[in-house]
C-alpha cells in the first residue's frame, strides 16, 4: 500500500500565519504515525509549506502513483482541497481520492454529491477509518464496496451513503505520536514570541479530544464529539520530552479546546513539568468559568504565559441564550485580574453579529473590549457560518443560506464572505447593518487589535467578485473614514 496525504497549496487560512510561521498538521501526523506503525508506505505532502504549485502535485501524484490519495479541509480551505482532489483523479485515475478534516468531517454527503471525482469522505476521528480503508484496499475487497469501514462516507451504485459512526478512540494513550518526521519540520518556522524571551522554537501538541459544550457557533463537539477523551500526564509529558530532544522545543501550544476541563490532570501536567525541570514555556485555551486562581497560579509556575478563552459577547442574553455559551461576566472579570496579578497574557476571543444581535447589545461587547484595552488581547471575528452547526440551522431557517446552497459552489449569489479577512466562509448577518459590523471592527482595531489595513488592501481589491463586493468595502471605507476623523476631532479638543 502506498499512501499520499496531502495539505492543499493554500495551508490553513488564518491571519496568524501569514507571516512566515504555520504549525504542523496534526490530523495529518496522527494518521501517518498509526498507518507507518501497520506497515503501509506514507508519505505525507504539505503543499502549504513546500510552495508547491499545482503542476507540482500533479507530477508528485503522478510520480508516486499511489493506492490512496488524502487531502485535508477546513472550510476556509475546501476549494483548494475540492482542487487537489480533481486533479488527483485526473492524474492518476485508479487512486482512490479520500478527502478528510472539519470540513469535508461536517459536509460529507455534498461534498460526495457535488464532486465526482471524490471517492471516500472520512468522518471526525481518521486514524483507525485510514487505516481500515487501506486493508480493504489490500484484500482487494473495494470492487465489493467499503460498506464494512465505519465513519466514512462513500458512493454505492451511484448514490451516496454514509456507513454507521466509528466509535472514538478511547485510550488516546494508545495512539503512537504524531509524526513529525514525515514533514520538513525546520520549515514551518514556527516560533512564539514570550515576553521576556522572544521568539523561541514552538510546537503544538494535543493531549485531549471533544468538548462537552453546546456553543451553537462550534464544530468540535459534532467533528470530536461530545465525549470528551483524555491523555494521561505522563503521556503527554513523555511527548513533550521527546520535541525537546528532537526539536529543541521551547515553546509548548497546547491545541485542545478546554485544556482545564479538568483541574486534577492540569494540576497533575503542571507538576510533572515542575518536577522533571522541563524548560518550556506553553499556552493554552481554557474555559474560564472552571478556572480557580490557586490552579492558574500552579499552571503560571510550571511555564504558562498565555491562555486563551472564548467570551464571545458582552450581552448576557446573547453569551447565554443565543450562543449557549453559559458563561458570567464575572468569570471573565476574575481570569482577567488573576492573570494581571501572576503575569500570565489573557486572551479573549469576541464575535459579531449573533443570531438576533441587536446594535445595543452589539455595543456591550465593543464597549467590554474598550474598557479593558491595555488588559487583555481581543481576537475578534464576524460570525461565521459552517456546516453541521446548529447555527447552520438557523441560517437556513431565516434564509441567509438558500435551501439549494452547497458548501461546493463558489460565489452563491447572496452569500456574503469576506474571503482577504475571514476566509471564504459565509458570514451570519442578521439584525445588523454591514455598516454597524464596520464600525465595530474598526473600533476594535483602535482598541489594539491588529487590523493591516494598508497591507491587505492589494489583496482586497484582488478578490472583489461582484458589485455586492465592492458596496461592502465601500461602506468599510467610508465608516473608517468616518471614525478616524471623530477620533482626530476628540485628540484635537
Amino acid at each position: 500500500m502506498r499512501v499520499q496525504l496531502f495539505v492543499p497549496p493554500g495551508g490553513y487560512f488564518a491571519e496568524r500565519w501569514s507571516k512566515g510561521s504555520s504549525m504542523p498538521p496534526l490530523g495529518l501526523l496522527y494518521i501517518g504515525a498509526v498507518l507507518e506503525k501497520e506497515g503501509v508506505e506514507v508519505e505525507i505532502v504539505p503543499a502549504d509549506i513546500l510552495k508547491m504549485g499545482w503542476g507540482d502535485i500533479v507530477r508528485k501524484v503522478r510520480d508516486g502513483r499511489p493506492d490512496i490519495v488524502g487531502v485535508t479541509s477546513t472550510t476556509e480551505n475546501r476549494f483548494q482541497s475540492f482542487e487537489l482532489v480533481r486533479l488527483a483523479k485526473k492524474t492518476y485515475p485508479p487512486a482512490l481520492t479520500v478527502m478528510g478534516g472539519p470540513h469535508a468531517s461536517m459536509a460529507a454527503e455534498d461534498a460526495l454529491a457535488h464532486i465526482p471525482e471524490l471517492d471516500v469522505v472520512v468522518r471526525g476521528e481518521g486514524e483507525e477509518s485510514t487505516l481500515d480503508l487501506c486493508r480493504a484496499l489490500e484484500r482487494k475487497k473495494y470492487t465489493n464496496g467499503i460498506s464494512h469501514v465505519a465513519g466514512i462516507s462513500h458512493r454505492l451504485n451511484g448514490k451516496v451513503i454514509s456507513n454507521r459512526p466509528r466509535s472514538p478512540i478511547f485510550n488516546l494513550d494508545a495512539l503512537p505520536f504524531p509524526a513529525f518526521h514525515l514533514v520538513p519540520f525546520e520549515k514551518y518556522n514556527f516560533k512564539i514570541e514570550v515576553p521576556g524571551e522572544g521568539l523561541l522554537p514552538a510546537v503544538n501538541i494535543m493531549t485531549s479530544r471533544g468538548c462537552p459544550f453546546n456553543c451553537n457557533f462550534c464544530a468540535t463537539p459534532v467533528n470530536w464529539g461530545r465525549a470528551v477523551r483524555t491523555r494521561s500526564p505522563l503521556n503527554v509529558i513523555q511527548e513533550i520530552e521527546a520535541r525537546i530532544e528532537k526539536y529543541g522545543s521551547r515553546v509548548i501550544h497546547f491545541y485542545d479546546d478546554t485544556f482545564n476541563l479538568s483541574a486534577k490532570r492540569m494540576e497533575d501536567i503542571s507538576n510533572l513539568i515542575l518536577e522533571r525541570k522541563l524548560p518550556i514555556f506553553w499556552q493554552c485555551e481554557i474555559r474560564i468559568d472552571l478556572m480557580t486562581k490557586p490552579l492558574l497560579a500552579r499552571m503560571r509556575e510550571a511555564g504558562l504565559f498565555y491562555v486563551s478563552f472564548g467570551i464571545e459577547a458582552g450581552s448576557e442574553r446573547v453569551r447565554n441564550t443565543v450562543i449557549n455559551k453559559k458563561l458570567k461576566l464575572k468569570d471573565f472579570q476574575n481570569v482577567v485580574a488573576w492573570c494581571k496579578e501572576l503575569g500570565v497574557v489573557p486572551n479573549a476571543f469576541f464575535i459579531f453579529s449573533h443570531p438576533t444581535e441587536t446594535w445595543k447589545e452589539a455595543q456591550e461587547t465593543i464597549r467590554l473590549i474598550e474598557q479593558y484595552k491595555g488588559e487583555v488581547e481581543a481576537s475578534v471575528a464576524i460570525l461565521h457560518v459552517y456546516p453541521g452547526t446548529p447555527l447552520e440551522g438557523t441560517a437556513k431557517e431565516i434564509g441567509l443560506l438558500p435551501p439549494d446552497f452547497t458548501w461546493t459552489k463558489k460565489h452563491s449569489p447572496g452569500i456574503i464572505t469576506l474571503p482577504t479577512a475571514q476566509g471564504d466562509v459565509p458570514l451570519f448577518l442578521d439584525k445588523l447593518t454591514w455598516a454597524q459590523v464596520s464600525e465595530l471592527l474598526f473600533r476594535w482595531s483602535f482598541s489594539g487589535g491588529n487590523i493591516p489595513i494598508a497591507r491587505k488592501i492589494p489583496r482586497i481589491l484582488s478578490r472583489i467578485r461582484s458589485w455586492g463586493d465592492v458596496k461592502r468595502y465601500a461602506v468599510m471605507a467610508v465608516v473608517f473614514l468616518k471614525l478616524r476623523l471623530r477620533k482626530l476631532m476628540r485628540k484635537g479638543g
